[in-house]
């Protein structure tokens, strides 16, 4: 028999966080960049609160997943109280493969639904969490999306009606003709709900269609090849499934990627402080 108490329990949530990179762009800083401060002390580099322990904190209760490459000892320190599981991505081969390096938790961990975040976006509330959640009871695949000031080369979201199609990349809308392209009006901020299986299932035909790309590595350009996550959005779509989008400030989802972001996300955090 369910008890009224039961009936009332939360349903535990998955939650897999990116932090594999090294942030490339932060000069002067070599360390993991999702261990960067919120809370700067004598210098912007150094000081408290990682922005992943934020991010980590705004989750919706559930079991927890960090993807780790970069400096991953050192997330494994900072998060270890937490006690989350951690997913070795061997290669930095793209998003799609971080996801690929989450698959022993996705395939044991006993969750219906799942977000899938990055270490480096503090100022996503866990409201809009929730909110992506909720819209699973319609969609498939929920993708997080903006309404930027300058589109920049975010990639940028296609509709057929009331159903998101794609998120096509940069070097491909450049091309597009203004009327087309005037449709495009938001973007993608890299934050995901699915329902497990189905995720597991889609994550089986994006491991089967790499993207080959070219990238300069120590000095030499190699062709390698990386996994796309915004392809889930496309095979679903392709497969009939319902995939939606919901819209927030593109303050609220800006990521760390230069030290002037780490500076105006810093200020933000100051400004409100730490909000569940």
């Amino acid at each position: 028999m369910t008890t009224a108490t039961n009936r009332l329990k939360p349903e535990p949530i998955a939650g897999i966080v990116f932090a594999a990179g090294k942030g490339s762009r932060m000069k002067g800083y070599d360390g993991n960049k999702t261990l960067l401060p919120l809370i700067p002390r004598g210098g912007l580099y150094q000081g408290e609160r990682p922005l992943l322990l934020e991010v980590l904190a705004n989750l919706p209760a559930g079991p927890k997943a960090i993807v780790i490459n970069h400096h991953g000892d050192k997330v494994r320190a900072a998060t270890a109280h937490l006690q989350p599981d951690y997913l070795p991505q061997p290669t930095t081969n793209g998003t799609g493969g971080a996801l690929l390096a989450a698959r022993p938790f996705l395939d044991r961990v006993r969750a219906d639904r799942v977000i899938i975040t990055m270490g480096d976006v503090p100022l996503v509330k866990a409201a809009t969490y929730q909110a992506l959640l909720e819209q699973l009871r319609d969609r498939d695949l929920m993708v997080l999306a903006f309404d930027p000031a300058d589109m920049g080369q975010y990639g940028r979201l296609e509709w057929d009606e009331d159903r998101l199609q794609r998120i096509t990349e940069w070097k491909y809308w450049r091309d597009y003709a203004p009327p087309r392209l005037a449709r495009l009006r938001y973007c993608n901020a890299g934050i995901y709900a699915a329902r497990r299986p189905l995720l597991l299932e889609f994550m089986t035909e994006m491991e089967h269609n790499p993207h080959r790309v070219e990238k300069e590595r120590n000095g030499a350009w190699v062709v390698i090849e990386e996994y796309f996550l915004t392809d889930l959005v496309e095979f679903m779509a392709r497969a009939g499934r319902s995939v939606g989008a919901l819209t927030v400030t593109e303050e609220e989802v800006t990521g760390v990627d230069t030290p002037e972001a780490l500076r105006t996300i810093q200020a933000r955090y100051a400004e409100r402080g730490p909000r569940r």
